[in-house]
């Protein structure tokens, strides 16, 4: 019994996993990331993530064309009667230079934000679900089948809109209900997967995946609904969606253990560097512990005002500049794309500053509350001038790039800051945080549109004000309560219990 409570005591008092005290001369020599296994498998989910957000942000563009009849629109399409069934058949069913008509709806701008929030009420259900889930199934699985059902559901969204407003919401909620479980259930690879001094890095690639896919769904959403008709925005997306969950069942493992073409000297890398921790699924769920955690707490209030910045960004960049610019849908989707285009770039560069800093031997919390900071303070002030800022078109553009282009540091942040201070738990954690940071996408377009409809004019403003008081307390709490030392209840107690 002595013996068993003093390697309890010495599990209590290890801090897994970026104090782990390692024998130099038996850690496995680290493999060139350029040729490495894990940075694979961070580009698949690069793929696997960007094409479930440009699933999810296409109807931002394509709502422009969805339920305007402008005049530039009805001058080109006016002698078409409307989507032909056999426009594939050949080229002279309608003319290859003109977009085909499509269908136009009559949605009031309180309509349209529970169009934009209606895929994220499914999202909010199953995140953390999908992230606990994983744990126990993988994630190669549970994210995989999530990918192939929202890709399977975009392909069904012109149908839905036809046959009326509550089948595409209810089209929109279950396709949420898949990226949800996505979403979620992909985080679980990084526990296996990620050293903890290459986390901010291989984290940061995953996630830019997303912004990569909101920049392509904006830019070639535009150009396709004016060549081809709104609906060929979503045949695109989800038969390519339909492709990369092929991709991901073939490529991605669950774990260096199972992967059949890693090397001996990676595998061990990674193992080592993990201390080949007992997996979160072995281990119960602390609950009264989790809910009573600060430190988490604080992860998850800074991840809703990150994400009531982004989903402001994603979801009304377009109908702002549609609104002050009076732009047409091809340009709309230019220029709404460009911010998140610098956007992406950033975000891969913030994973390197972050890993950068921790070689400087700054701590980690340091490190996840300075690019937290950078990924959201300023972001918010830029947006905040933009009301004031209209006369100016150049200025308007030069300051949404800005804002979009480094809200993304976050992610090598508070985003991943679940892994530090409980990695027992990180696969459950990081869906919860994630799942709780999705309440915002679900208020974000009620809450505007509702602001929207009541003030066209100074509704803009109401809604950057608004945004940014989010956004400065939900990082104010993070700066004053975050950690990232293991947590107490996230040690292992296995043995005290024998």
């Amino acid at each position: 019994m002595a013996v068993i409570m003093e390697l309890s005591s010495t599990l209590e008092n290890s801090e897994f996993p970026h104090e782990l005290q390692v024998d130099e001369k038996h850690t496995p020599r680290k493999v060139p990331s350029f040729c490495s296994i894990r940075y694979g498998i961070a580009l698949i989910a690069h793929l696997f993530n960007f094409m479930l957000a440009a699933q999810n942000a296409v109807l931002t563009i394509t709502m422009v064309a969805m339920v305007n009849s402008t005049d530039h629109q009805s001058d080109i399409n006016n002698s078409t009667e409307g989507l032909p069934v056999d426009l594939p058949g050949g080229p002279d069913k309608a003319p290859t230079s003109l977009p085909a008509k499509a269908p136009v709806y009559d949605w009031s701008p309180q309509t349209q934000g529970i169009l934009f929030s209606s895929i994220n009420y499914g999202m909010l259900l199953t995140t953390a679900p999908g992230g606990y889930l994983a744990g126990k199934m993988g994630a190669r699985k549970v994210a995989g089948v999530a990918l192939l059902g929202s890709s399977l559901l975009a392909l069904c969204i012109p149908l839905a809109a036809n046959l009326g407003l509550s089948y595409l919401i209810a089209t929109r909620v279950v396709q949420g209900l898949t990226q949800g479980s996505g979403f979620g259930g992909h985080f679980a690879l990084w526990p296996r997967w990620a050293p903890p001094h290459e986390r901010s890095r291989l984290c940061s690639i995953s996630l830019s995946g997303m912004i990569l896919g909101i920049f392509s769904a904006i830019l070639f959403g535009g150009i396709i609904s004016q060549a081809l008709g709104w609906p060929f925005v979503f045949y695109i997306f989800g038969g390519l969606g339909c492709v990369s969950s092929l991709l991901w069942f073939l490529l991605v493992y669950d774990d260096p253990v199972s992967h059949p073409w890693i090397g001996i000297s990676e595998k061990e890398y990674i193992l080592s560097t993990l201390d080949q921790q007992v997996s979160s699924e072995e281990q119960y769920l602390p609950i009264k512990a989790i809910l009573s955690s600060l430190p988490l707490w604080s992860i998850c209030l800074c991840s809703f005002s990150h994400q009531w910045l982004i989903n402001t960004q994603v979801m009304y960049i377009p109908t702002y500049i549609s609104h002050v610019y009076k732009v047409n849908i091809r340009d709309n989707g230019l220029l709404s794309s460009l911010p998140f285009l610098v956007a992406w770039i950033i975000g891969l560069l913030g994973g390197q500053l972050a890993d950068f800093l921790l070689t400087k031997n700054f701590r980690f919390v340091t490190v996840r509350k300075i690019v937290s900071f950078l990924g959201q303070l300023p972001s918010s002030v830029l947006v905040l001038t933009l009301f004031y800022l209209r006369s100016s078109y150049v200025t308007t553009i030069v300051f949404l790039t800005l804002s979009c282009g480094l809200s993304p540091l976050s992610q090598s942040g508070v985003y991943i800051n679940a892994l530090d201070i409980a990695p027992r738990y990180s696969s459950f954690l990081l869906g919860a945080t994630r799942g709780f940071a999705h309440i915002s996408a679900v208020l974000v377009p009620i809450v505007n549109g509702f602001l929207l409809n009541q003030d066209p004019e100074f509704g803009w403003r109401n809604i950057f004000f608004l945004l940014f008081a989010i956004s400065v307390l939900g990082l104010v709490f993070y700066l004053i309560f975050g950690e990232a030392d293991v947590q107490d209840w996230a040690k292992e107690r296995k043995l005290t219990r024998l």
